[in-house]
């Protein structure tokens, strides 16, 4: 079982995301840009069909591991295989079964929309003219519109439809969410799970809304800055991953480390402290009381996965 199976979050046996062959498998990877280490033993999959939400704070390298994923950036140590291949070796056919959206939206702002879909589709043998054309058209501009002249969240998705409309097996996505507003982020969303679960592509995907994860990813990874990565289903880490909370009034002064019991405590603005545990209520009491603190008030807490992401990594 790799480190990124089992994680740091407790005794029990994490679920391993990889049921299917792997469309991406990592092992040992280590990379540093000069003294600094972004990535040290870092080793995970994602299976064939899955959908995994890559997640962490700022800083903690998930736009190096998909430069690396790519080929961008040779890792310094350990192996990295993309649909099989090296991925700093990847042939021409593979890259054409790949679908990227990384650090922003490329687009050619001199070309229309339709001499945009005109110009990719000239690359891509899968070219899917339907679904681009499906995606875009609910923009309600003309096709002769150019590029240059649509708003940020109009060329995210004209890029979006591009990078779909490549039909590709693998589809990368780094914050996809750029320039969208609430109502095309939830368009999006719903043709994104609709175009892989038909045709069981396999996704890659990084958001600042954590919230839209919840809606789209089957498997989570979870890179945290001096801590092992979490790699899980879903519904196994909302599943296991607790919030409980004690009223101000039970909250001392001086407050508990985190253990092995007890992942986090993070005190809310409301003078309350939450309590966030891979753990039963019993043995979170028992911890707590072991700190002299009176468990008795504790009660659980519902959370989403983005309160769950903020337990887990931390407030700040």
């Amino acid at each position: 079982m790799t480190s990124a199976e089992t994680g740091d979050a407790g005794s029990e046996p994490r679920v391993s995301a990889a049921v299917a062959p792997a469309a991406v498998a990592v092992e040992g990877l280590t990379h540093r840009y000069g003294p600094r280490i972004i990535h040290e033993d870092l080793s995970f999959t994602v299976g064939t069909g899955r959908i995994l939400g890559l997640l962490g704070k700022n800083g903690v390298g998930k736009t190096t591991l998909i430069k690396i994923l790519m080929g961008f950036l040779a890792p310094n140590a350990g192996r990295c295989r993309v649909l099989g291949e090296p991925s700093h070796r990847l042939s021409p056919a593979t890259k054409r079964r790949i679908g990227l959206v990384f650090e922003g939206h490329l687009a050619y702002d001199f070309l229309s929309i339709a001499e945009t879909e005109r110009f990719f589709a000239a690359w891509y043998p899968r070219w899917r003219r339907d679904l681009f054309y499906d995606l875009v058209d609910r923009l309600d501009l003309p096709r002769t519109h150019r590029v240059g002249h649509l708003s940020e969240g109009q060329r995210s998705q004209v890029v979006l439809a591009t990078v779909m409309a490549q039909d590709p097996d693998l589809l990368i996505l780094d914050d996809y969410t750029m320039g969208l507003d609430a109502g095309y982020r939830r368009l999006f969303l719903d043709f994104l799970v609709h175009f892989a679960r038909a045709d069981g592509k396999t996704l890659l995907v990084t958001s600042h809304v954590v919230q839209d994860m919840e809606r789209l990813v089957d498997d989570v990874l979870i890179l945290r800055r001096g801590s092992p990565p979490l790699q899980t289903t879903l519904d196994d880490f909302l599943g296991r991953f607790r919030r409980y909370r004690l009223p101000a009034e039970a909250v001392p002064a001086a407050l508990p480390p985190s253990c092995e019991t007890l992942h986090a405590l993070q005190p809310e603005v409301d003078g309350s402290l939450s309590v966030f545990a891979f753990a039963e209520p019993a043995a979170v009491s028992a911890a707590l009381a072991g700190h002299g603190l009176n468990a008795g008030m504790l009660i659980e807490t519902p959370m989403t996965l983005e309160d769950a992401f903020v337990g887990y990594t931390g407030t700040y």
